[in-house]
């Protein structure tokens, strides 16, 4: 540093310090209290352009743009009021005026310096022309992602913080899933998923899954702001900074739809086609078609595993330039093949370029001979095990990508299902022959596609009942089952019971009608020893028999009136004592009670308890009389015959025409029952293999008036809930909600409120 006022002002112990400012790699100059400059080191000279004869004893200002100067002795006086190290330019857009008038951009660092003739003020200047170049093109690049981020209306892309809170949303996200960028910045994107995956933690595994392979990527359903479900791509992307640390994610989510809905109905055509299809020929035609709707291709082949040999037989599905490139069928060894490794592997495999792989040129002469250039294998599996492969070749390179190996997999599925089931009926191919619709097989059929043994219907009023049952089976809530005598209650409690998760616990039946009602009571809880006259033993009773299983309790409606608080006790507390002991005992038992009359009825006469009776219909089943489900009639006739006929050792094969329509034209007033037992007589009088039923037994008698019953319970039971949602204002669940009052879920209240025709006056 040099000059005449500095070296005035610095004594001989204060030449290393301006060594160490001359030698600073930064610009500086000093200044005494007036502002005016003491002095400055080369690299001051070097930025500004100014030797420091030209600067010394002048204003700082000198290196000032002129419109800050009128400022800047203000900003002086206030640092030497205060004077302390301190930066200025942070926040604040500071500039310096070099020699031949051009302007930069500065940063500058000040510190107070005290001298012999007073404090001085060191200014340590910065030149951030380049960061200021660098924050300008990172700000226009900025603009211009967000510029291209909200043009972007047919994907949702957005940015999370390392929690997966939502911190950008773009006009996309806004179309698709139907937020507001308001509405959804700093929520959590989980709110997005259903809740089952929300449930599986779905959402914060995609976060785990992309922060350590820097991807995720999935296709599953997502959940719009007003509830409705969509099918979605999304592609979750880790952002680290350079360091590689994560401060982010990256999402990209698309609205898949429509392509959902087209990929469901085309697989759901392909099901039908090839499930109902046994014929391997028949088949080939059906894969060729399906195939060529999803995915392009030149050439498609079926290769079945033949366990013998360990070799592939090889059938031509789809060949574009004619099948006569190869022969009808070929051999592919396991060993060495793309076949042979997706057979073992279970999982697909897809070749850009055939003629540059790791398996055996011959393996392939198959694809090669012909010119085809890339291919894709998926295994055929069905009932966990591999039938064999499915190959479709092109004459392309890189023809087929992961979304066509998916689309193709879903095929396979269906494929492989269809093969196995082929391949059995061939081996039973003459039992197909000898079966038709007059050889009672039919009811054994429609067992197996519902699930319910014993069960036979097909109407739809029927169907809706099953339908009914396979809801509620899953739960542990009580049913109450309403109909008829004889049309089949047990049977459709059975079917609750084996449906649920209790089925491999005891089901207990008891019909409350055939019991005295002295003894009721010990059969429903038991009894001590000595309880009674005639006691002579301990009783264990039906509910601690149930425990952890299912009591069908049939003919509800005859319990007396003094049994029925016990039994509401059992339902609602799951407690009940012994006759004659004071323990009190506790079952894990679910009810299931069906009744033939009218329990509403008897609720307004006062012959069975109101709080029971709706603690009893949580979930009612009301089966249909016989006469209301005729199209069942020939199914339950056919299943009965062949029943009844194999007990006998008969062979009862065919019913004539005229016959079964006497039969579906009749009254039935005993339902299911009376039906099974003219059946029964018919195979004991028939001495052939034609069902023979007296003509007399099919006089139509009178019909018992339908509806009254049900009307009755229906109307009872809508004013009830009409009356109770009154009282509570309309308001559903909570502690003091409808649901509550009357013993029942929130949502069973709004089933019944539904089925009756329930909705709140405007």
């Amino acid at each position: 540093m040099s000059g005449p006022s500095l070296a005035k002002a610095q004594n001989s112990s204060q030449l290393p310090f301006e060594k160490l400012l001359e030698s600073s790699p930064d610009a500086i100059v000093v200044t005494d209290q007036d502002g005016r400059i003491i002095g400055a080191n080369a690299q001051l000279e070097k930025l500004f352009g100014f030797h420091r004869s030209e600067l010394l004893d002048k204003p700082v200002e000198a290196l000032i743009p002129e419109r800050f100067r009128s400022a800047h002795p203000g900003h002086r006086k206030t640092f030497h009021s205060e004077p302390r190290m301190r930066p200025m330019g942070v926040g604040v857009e500071l500039y310096g005026r070099r020699k031949d008038g051009s302007e930069f951009p500065v940063d500058i660092m000040l510190s107070p310096v005290e001298t012999t003739e007073g404090r001085a003020v060191l200014s340590v200047v910065y030149d951030i022309s380049e960061k200021k170049r660098a924050q300008e093109a990172l700000r226009k690049s900025e603009q211009q992602l967000r510029s291209l981020v909200e043009s972007v209306r047919d994907y949702a892309i957005l940015l999370l913080d390392t929690e997966g809170g939502v911190s950008t949303w773009n006009p996309g996200a806004e179309r698709i899933i139907g937020y507001k960028a308001e509405e959804i910045i700093g929520r959590h994107f989980s709110c997005f998923y259903t809740a089952e995956d929300i449930e599986r933690g779905k959402p914060e595994e995609a976060l785990r899954v992309a922060a350590s392979k820097g991807r995720f990527e999935d296709e599953s359903y997502r959940v719009r702001k007003d509830g409705s479900r969509f099918w979605a791509n999304a592609v979750i992307t880790a952002i680290q900074d350079l360091n590689g640390q994560l401060f982010g994610f990256a999402k990209v989510t698309r609205d898949l739809t429509e392509r959902r809905r087209a990929e469901e109905a085309l697989l759901s055509e392909l099901s039908h086609v090839l499930l109902s299809n046994l014929e391997i020929g028949t088949l080939l035609s059906a894969f060729s078609a399906a195939i060529r709707q999803v995915v392009p291709h030149d050439f498609a082949t079926l290769e079945l595993h033949d366990p013998e040999t360990n070799e592939f037989r090889l059938q031509i599905l789809d060949a574009a330039y004619g099948k006569e490139v190869l022969v009808k069928e070929t051999v592919v060894p396991a060993e060495g093949s793309a076949t042979g490794w997706v057979f073992r592997a279970r999982e697909p495999l897809i070749l850009a370029r055939l003629d540059s792989t790791r398996f055996q040129p011959k393996t392939l002469q198959h694809f090669l001979a012909a010119g085809l250039k890339s291919a894709c294998w998926l295994p055929l599996v069905s009932r966990d095990r591999v039938l064999g492969v499915l190959a479709v070749a092109s004459h392309r390179e890189a023809a087929f990508g992961e979304k066509d190996a998916y689309m193709l997999g879903q095929i396979a599925n269906q494929v492989g299902i269809a093969v196995d089931n082929a391949l059995a009926f061939r081996q039973i191919g003459e039992l197909r022959d000898r079966l038709n619709q007059e050889k009672l097989y039919l009811e054994e059929e429609l067992r197996s596609e519902y699930g319910f043994a014993g069960i036979v219907g097909k109407s739809p009023r029927f169907q809706n009942i099953l339908k009914l049952v396979e809801t509620v089976a899953p739960t542990d809530s009580t049913v109450l089952i309403l109909g008829e005598t004889g049309t089949g209650k047990e049977l459709i409690a059975r079917a609750i019971h084996q449906l649920s998760a209790r089925q491999d616990r005891t089901f207990i039946k008891l019909n409350c009608a055939a019991i005295p009602s002295g003894l009721l009571e010990s059969e429903l809880f038991g009894h001590e020893k000595g309880a009674f006259t005639g006691a002579i033993s301990r009783r264990i009773g039906r509910f601690e028999l149930a425990n952890q299983g299912t009591i069908f309790l049939d003919e509800i409606g005859e319990i007396t009136s003094e049994l029925q608080p016990k039994l509401l006790r059992v339902l609602q507390e799951q407690e009940f004592e012994r006759l004659g002991s004071t323990s009190t005992l506790r079952t894990d038992t679910r009810l299931i009670a069906a009744t033939n009359r009218d329990l509403a009825a008897m609720v307004a006469e006062q012959k069975f308890r109101a709080d029971l009776y709706y603690r009893l219909q949580v979930f009612p089943i009301h089966v249909p009389p016989l006469r209301e489900r005729r199209e069942d009639i020939p199914l339950l006739v056919r299943h009965f015959a062949k029943q009844i006929a194999v007990k006998m050792h008969k062979n009862i094969d065919s019913i004539p025409g005229e016959t079964m329509n006497l039969l579906v034209q009749y009254g039935w007033p005993g339902n299911i029952r009376e039906l099974q037992n003219v059946i029964e007589r018919a195979v004991i009088l028939s001495s052939g293999p034609q069902l023979q039923v007296p003509l007399s037994d099919l006089t139509p008698r009178g019909v018992p008036e339908s509806g009254k019953n049900d009307e009755t319970l229906e109307e009872a039971e809508r004013k009830h809930i009409v009356s109770v949602l009154t009282d509570t204002d309309w308001v559903l669940g909570g502690p003091k909600g409808a649901a509550i009052r009357l013993g029942m879920k929130r949502s069973t209240l709004q089933f019944r409120m539904k089925k009756l025709g329930i909705s709140r006056p405007q």
